[in-house]
């Protein structure tokens, strides 16, 4: 895929996959809450196989989302993160506008998320409480990155 670049005043959101790795192992391993501990190993391969949105003020990485799809039927949005001091921008929605819009993610049947606390963000880009729960499943282990001692 061609690398894309949106321009907000002092901000930039881009495709380009020359994502600062320290910065997202930094904040997903310390600062996230589902990724805790999470190996830079671990995020490397993640970047390096997803759809990247890279989030910047004046060059200087400050945000970040990527997308897992098979760019036909299904995407699944994750890692999305502003770093705390360009909160309350309007930077979060600016993120998502480019996502939900962007060409290579239209017409998808699926477009999935999992949030502890941004319902209120999600649903403003028509996420919805999933209608079936009953009929999702998953192999889950939120402690995979913890230390096991």
């Amino acid at each position: 895929m061609d690398i894309q670049d949106w321009q907000k005043e002092d901000y930039t959101i881009s495709t380009d996959k020359s994502i600062n790795v320290e910065l997202v192992h930094t904040y997903l391993s310390i600062d996230s809450y589902w990724a805790q501990q999470i190996p830079v190993a671990i995020v490397k391969r993640s970047i390096e196989n997803s759809l990247c949105f890279g989030v910047y003020n004046q060059g200087m990485q400050i945000g970040f989302a990527r997308i897992i799809s098979d760019f036909a039927t299904f995407a699944y949005l994750g890692d999305v993160f502003i770093l705390p001091e360009h909160r309350g921008k309007g930077l979060s929605k600016w993120l998502m506008q480019v996502i939900v819009d962007y060409p290579p993610l239209q017409g998808l049947r699926r477009f999935l998320l999992t949030t502890k606390d941004a319902h209120g963000l999600y649903s403003q880009f028509g996420f919805v409480i999933y209608p079936q729960p009953e009929r999702l499943m998953a192999r889950n282990d939120p402690d995979m990155y913890k230390s096991k001692k």
